[in-house]
This record gives structure tokens, sequence and C-alpha cells, in this order.
């Protein structure tokens, strides 16, 4: 296990949910990196691991990555856990895996645990194609633009939300997307595991009267690619080109792909879209 990196998912909730591979591997390497090591310690106290652990977290993330991949150079295996699920997912784990792969570090995921994909299966609402947004961002600025990528986001989107902004995210969610369905999950794979199924202005009443508690996954509906046929989508009049090209890229959409939908959008060929890229 030398010189290496392992990310091990772990329990969202019930500790049941850890994976044989990653309680081997926690005991095996030679030091574990915690986003928080006083989460940590009560899981490896509860499987009796006694290997030595660092935090790794947002805000040390740069300066203790390179620490840690020096240790795995000079031969250290590291495992990295975050507070629940799968590090690296909106986490500061990414740091850590870019800089491996800039050292030339071995690394492997050990799968397992991931709040949003629990979250996705037992939504009710189309898992074949997805978008995770995480948490929306703080920055007044950013979250307006990302609202508005939304609105015509046709992939179901996952949203992270914390009890005490859910009630004001979903007031945004609402205004930028309209009355869309949508399951709010929490608790998950707890004893206490909820899944509220309802339209997103329903969802602004009931927590305008209940006050949420835990942290919360939002599953709500894309906008369906009908709505946006019998729209028109006639926006694209007042875009140049290259804003056109971008409103299907940013749905997941590959380049040729958009150009051919630009081109059927404006009347015109491939080719002439090609060229007004140029």
């Amino acid at each position: 296990m030398a010189g290496q990196l392992y990310i091990c998912a772990t329990p969202i909730g019930n500790l049941e949910d850890i994976t044989l591979r990653v309680l081997r591997t926690l005991k095996e390497v030679d030091l574990i990196a915690a986003e928080d090591t006083r989460n940590t310690i009560k899981l490896l106290n509860h499987f009796d691991i006694r290997t030595p652990m660092t935090s790794y977290h947002e805000y040390n993330k740069v300066d203790k990555a390179r620490y840690l991949v020096e240790q795995m150079e000079a031969g250290v295996s590291v495992a990295l856990v975050t507070d629940a699920g799968t590090p690296a997912i909106s986490d500061p784990g990414e740091e850590l895996v870019r800089q491996c792969y800039e050292a030339g570090i071995p690394l492997t995921s050990l799968p397992g645990p991931a709040a949003c994909v629990t979250a996705l299966t037992i939504s009710g609402l189309p898992t074949r194609r997805f978008c995770f947004e995480a948490f929306l961002p703080a920055d007044k600025k950013e979250r307006r633009e990302i609202l508005e990528e939304l609105k015509n986001e046709t992939r179901t989107i996952i949203v992270y939300e914390a009890p005490h902004h859910l009630l004001k995210t979903l007031e945004e969610l609402y205004g930028a997307l309209g009355n869309r369905r949508i399951s709010i999950c929490k608790e998950l794979t707890k004893t206490y595991e909820q899944v509220f199924q309802m339209t997103l202005s329903e969802a602004v009443s009931r927590f305008q009267a209940e006050v949420p508690r835990g942290e919360q996954v939002l599953v709500i509906e894309g906008k369906s690619r009908q709505e946006l046929k019998e729209e028109g989508f006639k926006a694209w009049e007042a875009m140049t080109l290259s804003e056109h090209m971008n409103h299907y890229l940013r749905q997941g959409i590959d380049k040729k792909e958009a150009m051919r939908m630009v081109a059927k959008d404006r009347g015109i060929s491939k080719r002439d879209v090609y060229q007004g890229l140029l």
C-alpha cells in the first residue's frame, strides 16, 4: 500500500453502509486524512480502528495536500475521508486528487455512499440524466447566474441545502424555475429518513409554517423538452451565435450536436454556424 492515496467513502448516516474494503483499507494505511478528526474518530472507534489521523479540510487544503503528497512520495499510504459520503465530490478532496496527479502519485477510489445518488434514486423523478449543483453559491451575483442557467435545464437537478437556508433557497428556486416537482430528502439512511414529494410552491408553503431540521437534498424536476419546444425558445433571436451555442453546451450537449441544434433553430446550415463562430 506504500505511497498511494485511497479515496474512501464513509456512511452518510447508517454505519452499516460502510464497505468491507473501506474498513480493511482504513486499518491498513499509514495515515487517514479526515475533514474533521472529531467526527471521524467516532467512526474509527466504532470499528476499533487505531490508524493515526491528520486534518484535511477546506481551509488548509492546498498546503496540507502538498504535505500529504510529500508523505506519499516518501512511501506513506494515505486514506482520504470526508465527514460523510464520498470525498472529492463538492469537497476539498478535489485539490488533493489534483496534486496527486501532478506528482504522479497512484490513487484509487473505494466506492460507497453518496447523498446525491441516494436521494436521486428515491426521489421518484427521472434518473437517466441529472445535474449536480451541490450547495448553490453564497455570492449573490454568481447565485443569480446559476439560477438563470438552470431555468432551461432539462435534466433532473440535485441541490444540497442546510436547514437554516432551506426556505430562502426554495423561494429562489420557485421564482427562477416556476412550479416544478421537487422531492426533499432528509435524514438519508437514518432511522427517521423522509422524502417529501410536492411542487415548489407547496414546498415554500410547508417550510413557511414548519422549521426544517437536518441537512436536506433537493431533487428538482428538469424542464421538459416538450415545454421548451412549445415555448419555441425564441430567446435565441436576441443571442449571438456564441451565446446560442453556450446555451446548449451548458446542458451537457456535445459540440457537434449543439451546432446542429443552433443551425436548426436559426434555419441556417451547420457550415454557416461554424463560420460564424470562427
